[in-house]
């Protein structure tokens, strides 16, 4: 790591104080055969766990063991890490990338909108809510740049981020902000929506995912009855007190995927929950997770009101990212009211939206879907087919969820060290800040 340096009017005490809280982060290559290892050392606060976690998640990485210990002042962590095929990471630029980000989570950076307005929706889910959303704002003449769609148990969170169609920037307008707020508004309210469903409008955001976990977490999504239950897809949690030592265990045993950790332990963060011990272990495609925790007070949980809830809200966190459904990509060039019509033909063949992701990048948009029949079943084949023809078939491709490689046997199938292979799994917005540091030549 390059020495640090110091303006001129910084003096010794403040100089100690950065050292101090500044992370310390060491990538090894060399100690396991089967996984890069990234350890990182600092001084403790609430959400730092959180920080780290989020920043291996932001580059889809797979995370197949974790030992986290922070009693006292201090936590260490250790991450064992692979890209989504199971190759150790090997490109110089994503271990700097991972180090530079380690190393700046103590700073407590905001993500700000980038010029774009950000709208943020809840309300009850239903068959072509999408559809009417993004018609709303063709209408309203805004651009959607990037969106992210999450439905569970029936509710819909959405982050939504437009530029005017226009002057290719945020809306500026208070009382054309207030006319689309209650045109959506209105849009999600439905028929039964009428005390719930929720539209506000920002122009910075902490982190789109965890704000997703929160906006689901304040709609009380976990309290609600599924719509549709597919059989064993619950996850097992338990939660016990170990009372010698004042924690309350938690355990979380579930399907392996991408990002499984940093869900988990946004909602604990969200709930106040400060995890001080915990191991995470996965083999073959089960993942086993578990949590010593106690409140910020230092209590651990004391009835069984309090602990029914974290259970359900810890099965929630889960399932809120579930791939149920058909996987639709699309990649075309993008055009005013683009999503609307595609939207507006997915309502029209009875095809929900269970989860969307939408990004543009240059002039193409860049957009993948998960979608179900009305009630929750995987889309019809032949009206998949239908859908295609209607779109364009060389713009809307089915596509295969993606799998996390654990068995050594699969790996060694892969060629070692697929420098760059990592990258290709990176979402729009990291491969943004890798052209911005300088790391990549290009975020296309």
């Amino acid at each position: 790591m390059e020495l640090m340096e110091w303006p001129a009017c910084t003096d010794e005490y403040e100089k100690l104080v950065i050292r101090m809280s500044t992370p310390r982060v060491v990538i090894d290559n060399a100690v396991c055969s089967t996984a890069t290892i990234v350890k990182v050392d600092s001084a403790r606060k609430h959400g730092i766990l959180l920080d780290a976690v989020q920043v291996l998640s932001d580059l889809n990485l797979s995370i197949k063991k974790a030992y986290i210990s922070s009693d006292g002042r201090w936590f260490m962590d250790v991450f064992h890490v692979t890209d989504q095929i199971g190759n150790k990471l090997t490109d110089e630029s994503v271990l700097s990338y991972i180090e530079q980000s380690l190393c700046g989570i103590h700073s407590g950076k905001t993500n700000h909108s980038n010029g774009l307005t950000i709208l943020e929706l809840t309300g009850t889910d239903r068959v072509g809510l999408l559809s009417e959303v993004f018609a709303v704002l063709a209408e309203q003449q805004c651009d959607v740049v990037d969106a992210k769609v999450w439905t569970h148990n029936g509710r819909t969170a959405s982050l939504i981020y437009v530029k005017d169609c226009n002057s290719g920037s945020r809306v500026e307008d208070s009382q054309r902000i207030s006319a689309i707020e209650a045109r959506l508004r209105n849009v999600l309210k439905g028929d039964n929506d009428i005390r719930s469903a929720k539209t506000s409008v920002t122009n910075a955001i902490v982190h789109a995912e965890r704000r997703l976990h929160q906006m689901m977490y304040t709609d009380r999504d976990y309290q609600r009855n599924p719509i549709f239950k597919f059989p064993g897809d619950t996850p097992s949690v338990t939660v016990q007190n170990w009372a010698v030592k004042g924690y309350s265990v938690v355990n979380v045993q579930c399907k392996d995927r991408v990002k499984l950790l940093f869900d988990v332990v946004c909602n604990l963060t969200d709930m106040e929950y400060v995890v001080f011990h915990a191991t995470i272990k996965t083999t073959s495609d089960q993942a086993y997770l578990e949590f010593y925790i106690r409140h910020k007070d230092g209590s651990p949980i004391s009835s069984e009101p309090e602990r029914q809830r974290v259970i359900q809200c810890l099965q929630a966190a889960v399932k809120r990212r579930a791939c149920e459904g058909v996987r639709l990509e699309l990649y075309t060039e993008n055009r005013q009211g683009l999503l609307a019509e595609v939207m507006r033909t997915f309502r029209e063949n009875g095809m929900n939206v269970t989860r969307a992701e939408i990004s543009t990048i240059g002039d193409m948009a860049s957009n993948v879907f998960y979608v179900t029949d009305a009630i929750g079943y995987p889309a019809d084949p032949k009206i998949v087919e239908s859908v295609r023809q209607k779109v364009g078939l060389s713009n809307l491709k089915v596509k295969e969820l993606p799998l996390v490689c654990h068995q050594k046997a699969e790996r060694e199938d892969q060629p070692a060290g697929v420098g760059g292979a990592v990258l290709l799994c990176l979402g729009s917005l990291v491969r943004r800040n890798l052209y911005n540091l300088g790391l990549i030549k290009s975020c296309s």
